[in-house]
């Protein structure tokens, strides 16, 4: 009898136990533009690189979340586009048991962390095959750009209110 009620409470554990595992990692979208090649491979001046990376989240179920680093890499040479690269890498999360104050960060900053290496490779994989120099993007710090993204949010609520109270 007192097996059987510790296999319950055992059950139960297992239950409410936290649950964070990446189901699924993906290539979304991925584009590549080379608007002005061949002429552009000509230019003798090095290119200028700029690169924006994104993140975005939904809930697809009750434990299942998708989430998303896109990142657009944009190569100029003065004032023509020597190539534009745009990729979004998805990943499938099964998140369960988590505080409710936990789960942003966790969607926000360890999801995005764990899809950037899919995403890099995709990227020079994709540059590799224009036969132009390989680009390899740095690490970014997803804490920073989250507790970025929660400082806009934040000032954006308060200007709403302090233009409600006027």
């Amino acid at each position: 009898m007192a097996e059987n009620q510790e296999n319950q409470n055992v059950g139960a554990e297992e239950q409410n136990a936290p649950v964070f595992s990446l189901q699924r990692s993906y290539v979304k979208d991925l584009s590549l533009e080379m608007p002005n090649a061949p002429e552009i491979f000509l230019e003798q001046e090095g290119p200028s690189v700029s690169v924006e990376i994104n993140v975005g989240a939904k809930r697809l179920a009750q434990t299942v979340f998708e989430s998303t680093v896109t990142a657009t890499v944009t190569t100029r040479i003065e004032d023509k586009v020597l190539y534009l690269v745009e990729a979004t890498q998805g990943g499938i999360f099964e998140i369960a048991n988590i505080p409710d104050e936990q789960l942003d960060p966790l969607i926000g900053i360890v999801c995005p962390t764990m899809l950037y290496p899919y995403l890099r490779a995709t990227i020079a994989d994709a540059i590799n095959r224009t036969s132009l120099p390989a680009l390899h993007l740095s690490e970014v710090n997803f804490q920073a750009l989250y507790e970025q993204r929660v400082a806009e949010q934040m000032a954006a609520a308060n200007g709403e209110e302090n233009q409600q109270v006027q």
